[in-house]
């Protein structure tokens, strides 16, 4: 467990780190859940320009299940579960709602500003598994819900306004 806040050499200590961490997104001083979902846009436009949609869903898997122990690990060094530089949850639930948001700037926007405010209310029972879960599933967890909340809206408005 450290007693210093996390550094750059606090995350280039072990690759879990880096990656929970955002690539470094998470070291932001004020906001780092933000940055760290601003830093899922580019890394989803590059895994998605190589990927079918089939493929692009079987990497945001994989990086969810690995999230459980990136996020584990990391925050047992810390001391802190969920500690608020740990932005890797926000990085693939994102990612999840980008594969379900149409593919222009307006809808991306909404679906960066639907994400961020699920995610930070938490409404139930978001709430609820974030105050009883906390491992690094928990960590996983309540932004896969606040993805699945950012979907519905984004879903309804599409029907709304198509």
């Amino acid at each position: 467990m450290t007693t210093s806040p996390p550094d750059w050499r606090f995350i280039t200590r072990h690759p879990a780190h880096f990656l929970a961490f955002g690539l470094g997104s998470g070291l932001a001083p004020k906001a780092p859940g933000t940055f760290g979902t601003l830093a899922a846009l580019p890394l989803f436009y590059l895994i998605a320009a190589f990927a079918t949609p089939l493929q692009l869903y079987g990497v945001i898997a994989v990086a969810f299940i690995a999230g459980v122990w990136l996020c584990g690990k990391t925050g047992r060094a810390l001391g802190v579960a969920d500690h608020s530089g740990i932005v890797w949850d926000e990085i693939v639930a994102f990612w999840l709602v980008l594969a379900f948001t149409p593919q222009h700037i307006v809808w991306v926007a909404a679906a960066f500003g639907l994400f961020r405010l699920f995610d930070i209310w938490k409404p139930y029972p978001i709430n609820w598994f974030d105050a009883h879960l906390k491992n690094g599933f928990g960590v996983m967890f309540d932004d896969l819900l606040a993805a699945g909340y950012s979907v519905l809206v984004l879903y309804f408005a599409k029907s709304v306004y198509s």
